[in-house]
């Protein structure tokens, strides 16, 4: 499936357990060229009662993750044709917590209520490089560091993305890096991101919409809603509201999630 970019290999949990798959065989599965080929692997499999599907997410280097975005957006689209969910609505449990997700009205999307996202905290710790204006840590799921840019394009992503993923100021697990830079639209966002797990940029980033949008927020920059346009030149949606404890509530990301193929593995 692809969610905006983000790809992953879904595997019906209850046929294959994510207990029976070694960090090998999700690099293996994970690698472009030789394997299937995607950011990570999702496994879905019954929740803790009616309507709740479970999402266990794997990142393609091996490395379990508690959340992502557009791996979420993916999982609700899938539920239902898995006979996991009936309906369109439903509860999504995964390891950074549960989550209500329903299918959007346009076909091929989904929606994912998150729950509230602290402030960003701006760090003082690490210097700004040419063209970096702004940056701050956001926790929506995973830990997320936004960086505002004069242009996404001109950033060397992987050398810059690879510094800052494990800056000591950030978490002792690193964290996702994206870079936004104005659009044409008023509230609307270019990001690039380097993601943790995969260690490479990739097409989209669910979570890091969220937290980039609460960013540009805080620093008076944009206002919710926020509209993001991925590398993959599709878009995610983020509505949120900053409420009077500087905090945001209402979270939602919105995008796609396409079912592409259909397969086995062996």
């Amino acid at each position: 499936m692809t969610g905006s970019g983000n790809d992953f290999v879904m595997v019906d949990g209850r046929i294959s357990a994510p207990e029976e798959w070694s960090a090998a065989d999700i690099r293996a599965t994970c690698a472009r060229g030789t394997g299937v080929g995607a950011d990570g692997v999702v496994f879905l499999q019954p929740g803790s009662g009616p309507d709740c599907v479970r999402m266990i997410y794997f990142n393609s280097d091996g490395s379990r993750a508690a959340l992502c975005g557009n791996a979420a957006l993916c999982s609700t689209r899938l539920a239902g044709p898995l006979g996991l969910a009936t309906g369109g609505s439903m509860r999504l449990e995964t390891d950074a917590g549960t989550y209500d997700s329903r299918l959007a009205a346009v076909p091929d999307r989904a929606e994912l209520q998150l729950t509230p996202v602290a402030a960003p905290k701006e760090l003082q710790q690490i210097n700004l490089a040419a063209g970096e204006r702004r940056l701050a840590l956001a926790l929506v799921g995973v830990p997320h560091l936004i960086l505002s840019v004069d242009d996404v394009d001109q950033v060397d992503l992987v050398a810059r993305g690879r510094e800052l993923r494990a800056h000591p100021a950030v978490s002792p697990e690193g964290a996702n890096v994206n870079f936004v830079s104005p659009a044409t639209g008023a509230g609307e966002w270019r990001m690039r991101t380097y993601e943790r797990g995969v260690e490479a940029e990739t097409l989209a980033c669910g979570t890091g919409s969220v937290a980039a949008a609460c960013a540009l927020d805080l620093w008076g920059l944009s206002r919710l809603p926020t509209l993001i346009h991925t590398r993959s030149a599709r878009r995610l949606e983020v509505r949120a509201t900053r409420r009077p404890g500087g905090d945001y509530g209402d979270v939602w990301l919105i995008g796609e999630a396409r079912i592409v193929f259909r397969g086995v593995l062996s």
